[in-house]
């Protein structure tokens, strides 16, 4: 492999408001470790061999962040994460896990976001990433079943006694994360400093309500599934349903899952036209599609970082390859946000339209 040259190695973006600096890429560990669903194992995981050298080569790009989750094979993730760690210098990297998926379908104190499942899960957590602490914690999705306080309180405590330096969340709504903040801020607790969620081309929903809430309260947005399952890399083309990779594995198992969104999913006009517009500005920039759209993602004023996963060394060189020494001109920022635009219903059309003449680049709460 050629060596990476400077201009070309990450930026380090500070973590929402917090004084935390992160690599503008970070690598997602989901990848790591057996992984199955409804006893069928995920194509293209990999073993410690195998992510030890992609995590190797993630640091020689220049990045210092990592992102896994209790969940990601059911351990398998952080342990080969934490394997990989107890070789390095550990306050060089900044690690983020997640909590609230179950880890025991036989024990249904075993999930979910209570006092009991958080305190037990991060010292599992801690344990499989052979560290004392985690840089980023960040609830899972929203639990319907606890009280937001005994979520917020524990957290706290976690913070309070070391385990934990700062909290995100991952997969919730608009009006879920206001409720997280202002409670936060009623109740005096550290603050959430990172969301986690679904952003690409082809999924911009959060923009309508979770980012805005981002952009006021100084959250950090780290995009997951920035190309959309592969589809943004454009290896699918029009009308062949695709027989490899996640989103071949999503077809032929009949699932259709955020990250793996099946091919009735994909298949829309709307997205072709997405996926054409990239690869004529990929060509014109002598760049990747993949390149083009997390490029896309990192010249958005709410992103921290972009999450990207790879199971090969060529697909994690060429997602680096988005990282510094170039950019996208405002004219293709604009023809991809035209041509990616979400469908504006009620009451989004309303709102914009009234205030398409009343940009004010001082509000923050102007739409992103």
């Amino acid at each position: 492999m050629s060596s990476v040259p400077e201009e070309s190695k990450c930026r380090y973006n500070y973590l929402g408001k917090s004084g935390l600096r992160v690599s503008n890429i970070c690598l997602g560990a989901m990848t790591f470790g057996e992984s199955n669903f409804q006893g069928a194992p995920r194509p293209g995981q990999l073993d410690e061999a195998g992510a030890f050298k992609l995590m190797n080569r993630f640091v020689e790009w220049g990045g210092n962040f990592i992102d896994t989750a209790n969940v990601y094979g059911q351990g398998n993730s952080e342990k080969i994460v934490g394997s990989w760690l107890s070789g390095q210098e550990r306050d060089r990297f900044v690690i983020a896990t997640k909590v609230r998926m179950s880890m025991d379908p036989k024990n249904p104190n075993a999930v979910g976001l209570s006092r009991r499942h958080l305190t037990k899960s991060i010292d599992d957590s801690l344990k499989r990433l052979q560290t004392d602490y985690v840089d980023l914690y960040q609830s899972h999705a929203w639990d319907d079943a606890v009280p937001l306080e005994e979520t917020l309180l524990t957290l706290n405590d976690l913070v309070r006694c070391g385990k934990v330096r700062y909290l995100g969340a991952s997969n919730v709504t608009g009006w879920q994360l206001q409720n997280i903040v202002d409670l936060s801020k009623e109740m005096g607790l550290n603050s959430y400093i990172a969301l986690q969620q679904q952003y690409n081309l082809v999924s911009r929903e959060s923009e309508l309500e979770p980012f805005q809430v981002c952009k006021l309260r100084g959250i950090g947005v780290l995009p997951w599934s920035p190309l959309k399952g592969g589809f943004l890399t454009g290896k699918v083309k029009r009308d062949q349903k695709p027989a490899e990779g996640r989103l071949g594995w999503a077809s032929s198992a009949n699932v259709n899952f955020q990250s793996s969104p099946s091919w009735t999913a994909l298949n829309t006009e709307r997205n072709w036209a997405v996926l054409e517009t990239v690869e004529k500005i990929a060509k014109n920039k002598g760049k990747s599609p993949a390149q083009v759209s997390v490029r896309w993602l990192l010249q958005k004023s709410v992103v921290s970082s972009v999450i990207v996963g790879a199971t090969k060394m060529h697909q994690l060189d060429d997602n680096m390859g988005a990282a510094n020494g170039w950019e996208l001109t405002q004219e293709e920022m604009a023809e991809l946000d035209a041509v990616s635009k979400p469908e504006s219903r009620y009451p989004y059309e309303m709102v914009w339209r009234l205030n398409e003449s009343r940009a004010n680049p001082w509000n923050p709460l102007a739409y992103v």
